[in-house]
């Protein structure tokens, strides 16, 4: 099969992910005799440089003529004083909304072979861990009305029925093949919109009787977390609490690094780990490609609906672990540490195998 891909490399580290998560698709190509077809386009602040702009048109067409994306990350303290609208972090929500995406789904797992790196003891996590986030994405305060005084600021926090309705039908649908429980975070005791968000998952439940749900306040949900993360399936938040939520997730795990993002809901899905641009380590073999490699087997799950050959990047990734390798964010002092491009050829020839 053919598939075309837009891929955006992007900023710091950027590059140097996708270079390693590109050798794993060509594998896969070669085993399965899949043929994918690359273009690349600029975001962020290289895209900043190039034309002053985080989002080209150009990078937005290429996009939108493409089977899916892939994204590497953006941003760096080059670009700090930008202004607002420019910034690169402008470029990646403006992506997000022109191609319609706003389910963000984000797993944190926990290997069996990596339990020494999570900052919780071992008695916490148990056999293994494996959380399911589902963020809105494309709604809420990142994407309302601002207003700038000469002493205030304000951003306004929106959400309509059918972005809460089509959501929430997502994480039940996620459930039902997980292990069909979906908590609710919001902050209904305080918030309309948050009163609204859990009048609309409350009626899309009776849809679901097959799958339990339950609800938590933000700030519960972010201690629960810690306490007892093992409570958790799938969790389907906003856009402001599922930003924050899944990043304390995937610190859960032992390293962002680890972890992948499918960001889904229009006709073209965008792919990315859930890790920044890293500048302090960009161009030193140091970045851990195993989030990037990781993103494009939800790539193949989600847009192409290639299964086997997504769990075949899995094993892969898994057998990299039970062998005993590590690359610097995850080695805590123990284990064979390896570069980016070095992690990037053994997770290669356990495709192969």
């Amino acid at each position: 099969m053919d598939f075309k891909i837009a891929v955006l490399p992007g900023d710091g580290i950027g590059r140097e992910i996708i270079e390693q998560g590109l050798e794993v698709l060509q594998k896969i190509g070669e085993k399965y005799s899949h043929k994918f077809e690359l273009v690349e386009g600029d975001i962020g602040g290289i895209a900043i440089d190039k034309y002053d702009n985080p989002l080209p048109q150009e990078t937005i067409d290429m996009c939108k003529s493409s089977d899916a994306v892939l994204l590497g990350a953006v941003g760096g303290p080059k670009w700090d004083n930008v202004a607002g609208n420019k910034r690169p972090e402008a470029g990646l929500l403006k992506i997000r909304k022109e191609l319609e995406l706003y389910t963000n789904i984000r797993p944190a797992t926990v290997y069996n072979t990596l339990k020494d790196a999570s900052p919780l003891k071992e008695s916490i996590i148990g056999d293994g861990l494996d959380i399911c986030v589902i963020r809105e994405l494309t709604g809420g305060i990142y994407f309302g009305e601002k207003e700038k005084g000469e002493d205030y600021s304000s951003d306004k926090m929106i959400y309509h029925e059918d972005e809460v309705r089509r959501i929430a039908i997502q994480a039940f649908e996620i459930a039902r093949q997980r292990n069909k429980k979906v908590t609710n975070v919001d902050k209904a005791n305080v918030l309309e919109t948050s009163r609204l968000w859990r009048k609309v998952v409350l009626e899309v439940a009776k849809d679901y009787p097959d799958v339990q749900l339950e609800h938590l306040y933000v700030d519960n949900a972010a201690m629960q977390l810690v306490i007892n993360p093992r409570q958790f399936d799938v969790i389907v938040t906003g856009n402001l609490f599922g930003d924050i939520l899944s990043d304390e997730a995937s610190m859960i795990t032992g390293s962002i690094g680890m972890l992948p993002s499918a960001s889904i809901g229009g006709k073209i899905g965008l792919y990315e780990p859930i890790h920044g641009s890293a500048p302090d380590i960009a161009n030193q073999d140091k970045a851990n490609p195993i989030a990037t490699i990781l993103s494009i087997a939800m790539m193949l799950k989600y847009s192409f609906k290639l299964n086997e050959e997504a769990n075949d990047i899995e094993k892969a990734v898994e057998k990299f672990l039970e062998d005993g390798y590590r690359t610097l964010d995850i080695a805590r002092g123990s284990g064979k540490v390896v570069g980016t491009k070095e992690a990037g050829r053994i997770i290669c020839e356990n495709i192969i195998k």
